[in-house]
């Protein structure tokens, strides 16, 4: 990455593609993850980027290229934000892939957060994947409407996956009228293994790569020179802190605990946190001042946090006052247990019951304000998130709620945050604003200080 200061203003560089689709399911993650480890079989440093909240993608990406895979989203971060995080996370690459969500143009209602806005506003080419099964030059139709559809665009090109065979791809390259940059074969050897809530997570996967499949199909050269033809892109300088904190703030992860944005941990680590990974399946909860449990996927884990050493000793540090912010999963974990065939006992800190549901119970972002209670919510913080989960919480009548959301569902009827002494659960995976790190440091710093 080139970069030039000039004041309050760094101008830098670095060469980046955004691979689009045409809707979800058309084989932009398949070609996204095969062309990252294409392009670092070639000995270039991929920093890797996924737009929109999703927590699976990113860990696939973190997997291939060795780097954290960073969230770009617009809706909960704000432009500036947005171009923040991709500035942060460009330090030492040589090039950027970026995967697109949904359709190109689908965003939140109209193409707001749309992976064309997000191009737009990173001054990306754009690669549209469209897949190609039983058509011809019906392809050129569809590729030409996506460009023209908005006249500022940077679409660059397509990529046509589920090529039939050598005679499909002739056909598909007559009458041409957007640069062709790969002709994908149908492969049945390659597929995604996927669960409720998407993907499987990165770790866990056991599909190799594309990559000889990207290589043989794909104009790599071209890519790379396509993506070094992005302009310089502009960020402000921030003001330097001298961090002061000197808390330690325990994270828990583990396959039960696993979706974290890496914006929030940095937040954290920013104010000169110490942030302590550990796994409620199997350890202690360790000497912490704060504790963090993200979402993921614990109802599959259900038998090892029920027989977990940290299960009784988070229950105890709850009840001692120690300030616990729990995420989808996190709010699971905290909840009195799960019930389905059998009961799973949990940490019974927050009076309710989770349960899975056969579909989606909340899709989309929530916003709202925090209405006091505890010291991780004084009232009037803004809070901004995404919510996507199969469970639901039954609470019982005296549940006490310290968010209350204008947009999205929480955990019943806009209120979440469920909250006991300073332990709080909330269905929404937040984005942490400054001032909401702030106010998690802070309660920890309040706790040691005891």
């Amino acid at each position: 990455m080139q970069e030039y200061q000039d004041g309050e203003e760094i101008r830098f560089n670095i060469p980046r593609v955004v691979i689009a689709g045409i809707q979800s399911g058309c084989g932009k993650t398949t070609i996204t993850r095969g062309l990252m480890a294409a392009l670092k079989k070639r000995g270039l440093v991929v920093q890797p980027y996924k737009i929109g909240p999703d927590f699976i993608d990113p860990s696939h990406h973190t997997r291939i290229c060795g780097r954290v895979s960073r969230n770009l989203d617009v809706v909960m971060a704000g432009e500036d934000g947005l171009i923040d995080s991709f500035y942060s996370g460009c330090a030492g690459a040589d090039i950027a892939i970026i995967e697109g969500v949904m359709g190109m143009y689908d965003g939140m209602e109209t193409t707001y957060g749309s992976t064309a806005h997000i191009a737009r506003i990173l001054k990306a080419p754009l690669l549209l994947v469209i897949p190609v099964h039983g058509m011809a030059n019906s392809v050129h139709a569809i590729a030409s409407g996506f460009q023209n559809y908005e006249p500022d665009s940077t679409l660059a090109g397509v990529i046509l996956n589920k090529v039939g065979s050598p005679r499909h791809a002739e056909l598909l390259k007559i009458g041409a009228q957007i640069p062709q940059f790969g002709f994908v074969p149908k492969d049945p050897l390659f597929h995604t293994e996927s669960r409720h809530l998407g993907l499987v997570m990165g770790d866990e996967t056991t599909t190799e790569e594309p990559v000889s499949l990207i290589e043989d199909s794909c104009d790599i050269p071209e890519i790379i020179t396509l993506a070094s033809s992005a302009p310089p892109l502009t960020t402000r300088t921030k003001e330097l802190e001298n961090p002061t904190s000197q808390v330690t703030i325990g994270v828990a992860r583990d396959p039960a605990f696993c979706f974290y944005y890496q914006h929030n941990l940095e937040m954290l680590e920013n104010s000169g946190v110490i942030l302590t990974y550990f796994s409620p399946m199997q350890d202690h909860l360790p000497e912490v001042d704060a504790l963090y449990l993200g979402g993921g996927y614990p109802e599959l884990h259900a038998d090892l946090l029920e027989s977990g050493p940290a299960r009784d000793e988070i229950r105890a540090a709850c009840d001692n006052g120690l300030p616990v912010y729990g995420e989808c999963g996190g709010l699971l974990y905290l909840t009195e247990g799960l019930s389905g065939e059998r009961t799973y006992r949990w940490t019974r800190v927050l009076p309710g019951l989770a349960e899975m549901a056969q579909r989606f119970q909340a899709l989309g972002y929530s916003e709202g304000r925090t209405t006091g209670g505890t010291l991780l919510t004084p009232e009037g913080i803004e809070v901004r998130g995404h919510e996507f989960h199969y469970s639901f919480v039954t609470p019982s009548r005296d549940a006490r709620y310290a968010i209350n959301l204008t947009r999205g569902k929480g955990i019943r009827d806009g209120h979440d945050g469920m909250y006991v002494h300073e332990t709080i659960g909330c269905y929404t995976h937040g984005w942490f604003s400054k001032q909401f790190s702030d106010t998690i440091v802070k309660a920890a710093e309040a706790f040691k200080k005891r």
